[in-house]
């Protein structure tokens, strides 16, 4: 069972080992529209005894199979057949997204198209790369840098932006020659069915490419699992943190993207009215539900007021409705237990003494689905949880500051620190302050994204980097060869 306009061939199967093969567990996952919440769609569950057969099909290809030592080139051709078979599923892939997690349909083709585009840039460097360098040593003659794969990875994407996320592993794995087993979120799966099908059909050797859906026991496991060399993980820090106490016990490597609550400051040479409308109008990308997203803004005192007045209006004029209508600017969250996680932190924010300002509730005129409305906090406490806390809604937290070192102390005033914005139209100061602010990325006048860019975050916001060249570098491990001369050839 899938949603109108996907056609994934065998959702009640698994991916292992090149075959679409049935669950051990016997079980099933059942995908939850959230703006009808009726079930649209049933695919099969892995349990244990399905991650260990997926690792050891992925061990298998990587210390027996042809893959790890097929030349980048021809790993490049094959990864550019697997994206251009996922361009033409682009439709499908939209379609998948929006009934899945109700993403608008009217962005969804922009975003995987976007998708799409990074994936390019990924498959080109296989060649770009420096695999191996060679220089003389201080203490032998010859000193070789040879770049070479992790090895098994378990790929491990959110529900958000499940392809491109799960797409960037699969393909930074491919690139470097390791072999991958993707555990795609349990409300997301089928961008993940996707994928596996696309490599089937590119020609990606059995076994480098492996799908084992499943929820929370399964996933552990997985992590567990002695085969599995590295995990790539994007999520929450909560379970990041549990990822690496695992990788650690047994010293997996181990790259984290996980939470934020990332700070929006607001110079006083910017003009209010547009830094209402790029405040009020991030706020509700993706209902929230954006890692990177700008949930706290922070503005001088003596603007604060007139700030608050002017997100309000924005706020109160998006319109709230099913992801499906063309006119939508804000759909439902996700599921069910993030509307009742927003829910709660907007009680919170209520009894912390912030002032509510606009939103907080669910929408009157949408009685089925899980919609809440823009939420605006004005005067809010930095140390409050809903300053502190990762909320993944369309609540924003308005902070005032004495003065711009003020709100640089704000800023960083958190145990996150993966994206930030300067809203000024001194792109000195935005530079300046930027390399103030302890996070990985930060943007000029909004939530800025550079798919070609390393982005990645400080503290409690993860552990290395993806995007550009730097996302490559998670999935190598350096081997140092010492000689007593130049080998002929490398």
């Amino acid at each position: 069972m899938v949603p109108a306009g996907v056609s994934v061939r065998h959702p009640d199967k698994l991916f292992i080992g090149g075959q679409w093969v049935a669950a051990k567990s016997g079980k099933t996952i059942e995908i939850v529209n959230p703006n009808s919440e009726e079930v649209v769609a049933q695919v099969a569950e892995a349990g244990k005894e399905d991650m260990d057969l997926a690792v050891a099909a992925a061990r298998e290809a990587f210390d027996k199979g042809p893959w790890p030592t097929t030349s980048p080139a021809a790993r490049g051709a094959a990864l550019n057949k697997m994206i251009d078979l996922l361009e033409a599923r682009i439709p499908e892939l939209a379609a998948a997204w929006t009934a899945q997690i109700g993403g608008l349909a009217s962005f969804a083709p922009m975003m995987h198209g976007g998708s799409i585009v990074a994936l390019r840039g990924i498959a080109a460097l296989g060649e770009s790369f420096e695999w191996v360098s060679q220089k003389k040593g201080q203490g032998v003659d010859t000193v070789i840098l040879a770049r070479e794969p992790v090895g098994v990875v378990a790929g491990i994407a959110p529900w958000n932006a499940p392809f491109g996320i799960m797409a960037n592993k699969v393909f930074y794995s491919l690139v470097a020659g390791c072999t991958i087993v993707m555990k795609p979120s349990p409300e997301t799966p089928l961008e993940a069915y996707i994928i596996a099908e696309a490599a089937e059909a590119a020609g990606i050797p059995a076994g480098v490419v492996n799908l084992v859906p499943g929820e929370r026991e399964a996933s552990d496991h997985l992590v567990h699992n002695q085969g599995i060399d590295k995990v790539s993980f994007t999520g929450s820090t909560a379970a990041g943190k549990r990822i690496a106490e695992v990788c650690a016990s047994r010293v997996a490597r181990c790259s984290l993207e996980l939470g934020g609550k990332s700070a929006a400051i607001v110079r006083d040479d910017f003009p209010i009215e547009v830094a209402a409308q790029i405040l009020g109008n991030t706020i509700t990308v993706l209902s929230g539900q954006v890692c990177a997203m700008l949930s706290r803004a922070v503005v001088s005192k003596h603007r604060h007021d007139e700030l608050a007045e002017a997100i309000k209006g924005v706020m109160e004029g998006i319109k709230i409705g099913n992801s499906e209508d063309p006119e939508t600017q804000l759909g439902p969250l996700a599921m069910k237990r993030q509307l009742e996680r927003v829910e709660m932190y907007i009680e919170e924010g209520k009894k912390s003494g912030a002032d509510l300002v606009t939103g907080g509730a669910r929408p009157a005129h949408m009685n089925k689905g899980y919609f809440i409305e823009p939420t605006l906090f004005a005067n809010v406490d930095n140390t409050s949880r809903i300053a502190q806390e990762e909320i993944f809604g369309p609540v924003l937290c308005l902070i005032p500051a004495e003065d711009e070192e003020d709100a640089i102390r704000i800023a960083n005033e958190s145990n996150f620190g993966l994206n930030g914005s300067v809203l000024t139209t001194d792109v000195q100061a935005a530079y300046d302050i930027s390399r103030k602010v302890r996070t990985g990325v930060m943007g000029q006048n909004g939530m800025r994204m550079e798919f070609s860019a390393p982005f990645g975050g400080f503290k409690q916001s993860g552990i290395g980097r993806e995007g550009g060249e730097e996302g490559l570098w998670p999935y190598v491990e350096t081997k140092t060869v010492l000689l007593d001369g130049a080998p002929a050839t490398l």
